[in-house]
């Protein structure tokens, strides 16, 4: 005899289907709620190395910066020095020459005429004086002009000034040029 299947097997068929359906969406949902937590701890680390990396980069820069000012207060610090010594090289090769100016106005100086205040500003010599005469100022420039090393004198003032009866002086000032010799002019520009 042929069996027949009286009891609702579509609906128990269903409810099968249904409670699959229900455990793989609860699999899939766990898999993909798996997924998404990994996905994030994975970008949560990429951004973690990510910003130690940028913070190392800062810590080199800041340090670099440090370097960069240090390194440009030491080129200041350089150039002042190279200066110091231009000047100091200036002042030594000039000292010879400022001896031979001394000199020179020594040379140049007739008896009866003293100086009382020497100033030298670049090339200019300025100097303030008495003498007994009037003369003895034309002499010591022209003694100036035959100089080697002064040149171009000019008498800027000349007072007649007595201080009792016997004894009258002129206070002169005057200027004058130093220049170099031929001589040295050309050896310095052979070296």
């Amino acid at each position: 005899m042929a069996r027949i299947n009286l009891l609702p097997w579509r609906e128990q068929l269903r409810e099968e289907r249904k409670q699959q359906f229900l455990v793989i969406l609860v699999g899939v949902l766990i898999i993909a709620g798996g997924v998404v937590f990994l996905a994030d701890q994975y970008l949560n680390t990429a951004i973690e190395q990510q910003n130690a990396r940028n913070e190392f980069l800062r810590k080199e820069i800041s340090a670099l910066d440090s370097r960069i000012k240090e390194i440009s207060e030491l080129k200041t610090r350089r150039q002042q020095l190279v200066e110091r010594m231009k000047i100091i090289q200036d002042l030594q090769g000039n000292r010879p020459i400022t001896a031979r100016v001394f000199d020179q106005l020594i040379r140049t100086l007739p008896d009866g005429v003293y100086f009382t205040d020497v100033k030298m500003e670049g090339q200019s010599i300025s100097i303030e004086g008495a003498a007994e005469s009037n003369n003895l100022v034309s002499s010591l420039m022209r003694n100036q002009a035959d100089s080697d090393w002064l040149s171009a004198p000019n008498l800027t003032e000349v007072k007649a000034v007595s201080a009792d009866k016997l004894d009258q002086a002129n206070t002169f000032k005057l200027t004058v040029q130093q220049t170099a010799p031929s001589e040295l002019s050309e050896q310095g520009g052979q070296q």
